[in-house]
């Protein structure tokens, strides 16, 4: 009966190591920014740098109706999103450096399935799953108030 034991406190310490290590790193503070798609506005979330799209939307337990998190990339590139640390199922639209959505992707909540831009994107905009779906928003839907890159 020791083994079973000893694994069990060995798996609750390496779970409780790993928590400890998440919350241990400082949480970005993100800027806001509006969009707008059509008569839909949105309060975003800004991750503009390495630490920012790293972080996320992780350990969040609720999001408003109309918010989200805007991912903005240095250049047009095809990008992938997985949703580790993520509590909240999302669906994700990549947006190209022109600003029209490429494709809308649905994520499931904690998982580490990719999911990815069928083209270069320069932008990621993630809100609460179905949400683009409710609104009836697909690809070539542009999106404005995006910020200029160069």
């Amino acid at each position: 009966m020791k083994k079973p034991r000893t694994l069990f406190a060995t798996t609750i310490l390496v779970a409780a190591a790993s928590v400890y290590s998440a919350f241990a790193q400082p949480i970005p503070q993100f800027s806001t920014t509006s969009l707008n798609i059509g008569i839909h506005l949105i309060k975003a979330e800004v991750a503009s740098n390495e630490v920012e799209r790293e972080y996320g939307l992780m350990f969040r337990e609720k999001m408003a109706a109309n918010e989200g998190m805007l991912f903005i990339f240095e250049k047009p590139q095809v990008v992938c999103m997985w949703m580790k640390n993520t509590l909240l199922p999302l669906s994700v639209a990549f947006i190209d450096n022109n600003g029209k959505i490429i494709n809308i992707e649905n994520m499931m909540a904690q998982t580490t399935d990719s999911h990815c831009s069928k083209k270069p994107a320069q932008f990621a905009l993630e809100m609460n799953q179905g949400w683009f779906k409710t609104k009836s928003i697909q690809p070539d839907t542009p999106i404005e108030g995006l910020p200029h890159i160069n």
